[in-house]
């Protein structure tokens, strides 16, 4: 069983910026997705761990140029930087791992393990 524990969701003005945290209880491919009310899960942005310091990022169209994801091998943490909210990045965050090996997904199916969601609200 993998514990995973967010933290930086919030309030915040369109523009604006937010750091989301996730560590984990080891040291995984991981991720984040968003779900909206009334919509489905997301993708949003992953990076892998291979067991060296090479590692891939990929994030959706949506996302690129105003999220970063990054991770913290030491400390098992991964982050995801979000600059230039727009209201409809407003959803709860989802952190998440992949267990069965470090291979690159952005597929929801193929991650295994899941935090409790961050809200992230983007409103004037």
């Amino acid at each position: 069983q993998v514990q995973l524990v967010e933290s930086g969701g919030g309030l915040v003005q369109p523009g604006g910026s937010l750091r989301l945290s996730c560590v984990a209880s080891g040291r995984y491919t991981m991720g984040w997705f968003r779900q909206a009310p009334g919509k489905e899960r997301e993708f949003v942005a992953a990076i892998t761990w291979s067991g060296s310091y090479v590692y891939y990022t990929d994030y959706a169209d949506s996302v690129k140029g105003r999220f970063t994801i990054s991770r913290d091998n030491a400390k098992n943490t991964v982050y995801l930087q979000m600059n230039s909210l727009k209201p409809e990045d407003t959803a709860v965050y989802y952190c998440t791992v992949r267990v069965r090996g470090p291979t690159r997904t952005t597929s929801l199916g193929d991650y295994d393990y899941w935090g409790q969601g961050t809200q992230v609200t983007v409103s004037e």
